[in-house]
C-alpha cells in the first residue's frame, strides 16, 4: 500500500499539471493513469519517413499564457515554433474555399474594407453584420448560446457561416447549445463593456496600434490577435517534458482507478491490479462521465452533477499525398465546414503548410475531423468509411489526384466535454458538492475551460489549493 498525501486521477495534461505544481511545493503524490500513456488527447506520433502528426489538438494559444509559462519554466521554451504565413483560414461556401476577412477577430470583422471585399458573405449578410454596432446590448447579463447570441447580434448568415462552423466547430459542439460566456467570455465582455463586439475590437486593434506604431500588419487568420506554438515533434514534446520533472515513481500508468472510498482520515482509491491507494487528498483529472462513476459510493450528488456534463466523439483523418497530386496551393492553414455544406467532415488542417517540418520535401500532410455533435453516431462507422468520406470530402475542394501515400484514423470516444447553456451554475453545484467532502478536488476540461492552457492553468490552480489545504492542517 501507497501512502502518499495526494493522489491525482488521470494522466492527462490537467492532471499532470496538477502533479507538477504539486512536485514544485514538494508534496507527495502518486499520479494513476488508466492507459499505457500520459497525455490524454495530446499525441504526436511520427509516420513513415519524415511526417509528424498530431493526433489530437496541434497547438498551444498564446494569447492564453499558461501553457508557455509551463514551457519556459520546463526549459522547452526555446523548442517553440510558430505557424508558417500567411496563416489564413478558410470557409467553405457553396462548394469552394473562401478566405475568412483579413483583421478577423473569431470571425468578427474589425477591418471594414477587407469585410467588404470578402466573397464569403452575401451583401444583405454584411449589411446585417455591420449594423451589430447598433444592437441593444442584452439587459440582463444571462447565460446564452452562442447560436442565439450570433443571430441577436449578427444574423442568421453569420450564425451559419461563422458561429456554427468555427465557433461550435472549434468545441465539435452545437451551435445552439453551447454556452457563449462559458467558452467565449471575451464576445460576452465585449457587449457587455461596450455595447458592441465590432466596437470593442476596433477600439482594442486601434490601442494596440497607438502603443506600436511602426508594427506590420498581421496576417489574415480567423483570429489576427492570437499567435499559435506547437513543437518540431507535436505536442507530445510538453507532455514528455513533465513527465521527465516528475518522480518516476510517483507515476502509475495502465493503473485504472475503479473506485473512491472515504474513511475518518484518509481516501482510499481501488485500482484494478495494482491494489489501494490511501492518502490525505484525491484529484480527479478524469472525464465527468468517469468522475462521476468513482465517486458514485462516496457522494451521489456529485455523481449526477458531473454525469450531467455532456461529451461529443469525433474522428481525425490523417492524410499524406505528393505535393503534385494536390491542386490547391494550399496557402494557410486549412478550413471549416458549415453544416449546411452536408460534406461529412466538420474542418481539415493543412499540417505540412501550417507548420514547418511536418511533411518531407514534395510531400503534403493533412486532417480530416469527422462526428462532433453535429454526427453523433460517426464512430460507429468502420475505419475504412470514416477515411473514404475524408477523402471524398476533401477531393474537390483541393483537386486530389489518385490515394493518399497513407492514412491513420484517430478516434476519440467522448473526448471533447460539452460547456453547454447552464454549464457556469452546474459548476458552482459542483463546487459546493465538493466543499462537503473536503480534500476532494476535480480538474479539467469538464468544468473551467477547454484548451490546452485553460487545463494547464486550472491544473496548476487546483495543485496549490491542494497544498494550501494540507498547509493549513485541512481544516477546510
Amino acid at each position: 500500500m501507497t501512502t502518499p498525501s495526494v493522489i491525482v486521477i488521470g494522466g492527462g495534461i490537467a492532471g499532470l499539471a496538477t502533479a507538477y505544481e504539486l512536485h514544485l511545493r514538494g508534496v507527495p503524490f502518486a499520479l494513476l493513469e488508466a492507459g499505457p500513456r500520459a497525455g490524454g488527447v495530446i499525441l504526436s506520433e511520427e509516420v513513415g519517413d519524415g511526417f509528424v502528426v498530431d493526433a489530437g489538438p496541434d497547438s498551444l494559444l498564446a494569447q492564453k499564457p499558461e501553457g508557455l509559462a509551463l514551457c519556459r519554466e520546463l526549459g522547452i521554451e526555446d523548442r517553440l515554433i510558430s505557424t508558417l504565413p500567411p496563416r489564413t483560414a478558410f470557409v467553405q461556401r457553396a462548394g469552394r474555399l473562401v478566405a475568412l476577412p483579413a483583421g478577423a477577430v473569431l470571425g468578427i470583422p474589425t477591418n471594414l474594407s477587407a469585410f467588404a471585399a470578402s466573397q464569403l458573405f452575401s451583401w444583405p449578410g454584411k449589411l446585417r453584420m455591420a449594423a451589430e454596432v447598433f444592437v441593444p446590448r442584452r439587459p440582463d447579463g444571462a447565460d446564452e448560446s452562442v447560436g442565439a447570441f450570433m443571430r441577436r447580434r449578427f444574423g442568421a448568415e453569420a450564425t451559419t457561416y461563422l458561429a456554427e462552423p468555427l465557433l461550435a466547430g472549434i468545441h465539435a459542439g452545437d451551435v445552439d447549445r453551447l454556452s457563449l460566456p462559458a467558452l467565449f467570455p471575451r464576445l460576452a465582455a465585449a457587449e457587455t463593456t461596450d455595447g458592441s463586439v465590432i466596437r470593442s475590437f476596433r477600439r482594442a486593434r486601434a490601442a494596440r496600434a497607438q502603443q506600436n506604431p511602426n508594427a506590420q500588419p498581421r496576417p489574415a487568420s480567423h483570429d489576427d490577435e492570437s499567435a499559435f506554438r506547437s513543437f518540431p515533434g507535436g505536442l507530445s514534446e510538453l507532455v514528455a517534458a513533465v513527465t521527465r520533472t516528475l518522480p518516476a515513481r510517483s507515476l502509475h500508468l495502465a493503473t485504472p482507478a475503479t473506485r473512491l472510498l472515504r474513511d475518518d482520515t484518509r481516501f482510499r482509491v481501488g485500482t484494478a491490479g495494482a491494489g489501494s491507494f490511501a492518502a490525505l487528498a484525491v484529484v480527479l483529472a478524469t472525464p465527468a462521465f468517469v468522475t462521476a462513476r468513482l465517486v458514485r459510493d462516496l457522494t451521489p450528488r456529485l455523481e449526477r452533477l458531473c454525469a450531467e456534463i455532456p461529451y461529443a466523439s469525433t474522428a481525425t483523418v490523417a492524410l499524406a499525398f505528393p505535393r503534385e497530386a494536390v491542386a490547391h496551393p494550399l496557402i494557410g492553414t486549412g478550413f471549416v465546414v458549415p453544416k449546411v455544406e452536408g460534406s461529412g467532415i466538420l474542418a481539415a488542417s493543412w499540417l505540412s503548410s501550417k507548420w514547418a517540418h511536418r511533411a518531407p520535401e514534395g510531400r503534403v500532410l493533412m486532417r480530416a475531423f469527422i462526428g462532433g455533435a453535429r454526427d453523433p453516431d460517426a464512430l460507429e462507422c468502420p475505419d475504412e468509411e470514416l477515411v473514404a468520406r475524408a477523402v471524398n470530402a476533401l477531393r474537390p475542394l483541393l483537386g486530389l489526384r489518385g490515394d493518399p501515400l497513407w492514412t491513420r484514423l484517430y478516434r476519440w470516444p467522448r473526448a471533447n466535454a460539452q460547456h453547454e447553456v447552464g454549464h457556469q451554475a452546474r459548476i458552482a453545484d459542483i463546487e459546493r458538492a465538493l466543499g462537503d467532502h473536503p480534500g476532494l478536488f476535480v480538474t479539467g476540461s469538464a468544468y473551467r475551460g477547454v484548451g490546452i492552457p485553460d487545463c494547464v492553468a486550472d491544473g496548476r490552480a487546483t495543485g496549490r489549493q491542494v497544498a494550501t489545504w494540507l498547509a493549513r492542517g485541512r481544516s477546510q
